[in-house]
């Protein structure tokens, strides 16, 4: 069987666009080639650092339970099982921004990508928004995301990651951040500002976006990527 692998990871760089409660990214050298060489003394090679200063929920991150339940698991404490495995993408890019993504448009979306949603599995939301939106000014305001009933139907149908091609599950209206609230109430995690969903629209394949293992963290950037079967 072969596989595709398709790339779902924003880039990361200093002036990316964040979150707007979170930290902006800056990256600074550490040391240059010819800086490392004069440390060393070396004549032939020489070593090149960056240092990053970066929000956890910068970029295509995942969350910690933590981060919305002050009861919940720090990223380092989650299993892996909520970062990988069987996962599923439905086309919601029929909701429109001024509205949320309700119970009935998770079932006909799911309808009409053929495929049965399963306990345990990863559920990535295409909502066009990247593809519409991303590097213009209303990529941080202007997008769809759950209601409460909504992300409450995937938490019961046994979903352990929902993931979305936009900065939040949540509508940026929603000041009850109603994905996140169930996220917590259900002990599952969310992934954000995923791209090139539109590759995986209603397929199912096989999902990885590991969190880095950050001691006490509410969350992390992630290299998310999906195996598709060709």
């Amino acid at each position: 069987m072969a596989l595709k692998m398709i790339d779902l990871s924003q880039e990361i760089f200093q002036g990316m666009s964040v979150f707007p409660m979170h930290q902006p990214t800056f990256i600074m050298t550490n040391m240059t080639h010819e800086d490392n060489m004069k440390t060393t003394g070396s004549k032939t090679l020489g070593f090149s650092a960056r240092n990053l200063l970066i929000s956890e929920h910068g970029g295509t991150h995942c969350d910690a339970v933590w981060e919305y339940k002050p009861s919940g698991a720090t990223i380092e404490n989650m299993s892996l099982e909520y970062f990988w495995g069987s996962a599923i993408c439905v086309d919601l890019s029929f909701v429109t921004a001024d509205r949320y993504i309700e119970p009935q448009d998770l079932q006909e979306a799911l309808n009409s990508s053929g495929q049965e949603l399963k306990r345990g599995d990863i559920y990535l939301m295409y909502t066009g928004h990247y593809d519409r939106s991303f590097g213009t000014d209303k990529w941080q305001t202007t997008y769809t995301g759950l209601s409460y009933d909504a992300a409450k139907w995937l938490a019961e149908k046994g979903v352990v990651n929902i993931g979305v091609d936009a900065p939040a599950i949540d509508h940026p209206q929603d000041l009850d951040f109603s994905g996140h609230l169930v996220c917590g109430e259900y002990d599952i995690t969310n992934t954000e500002n995923l791209c090139n969903l539109d590759k995986l629209v209603n397929k199912r394949f096989l999902y990885f976006g590991l969190p880095l293992k950050i001691r006490g963290g509410s969350g992390s950037p992630i290299r998310a990527v999906a195996l598709v079967e060709e």
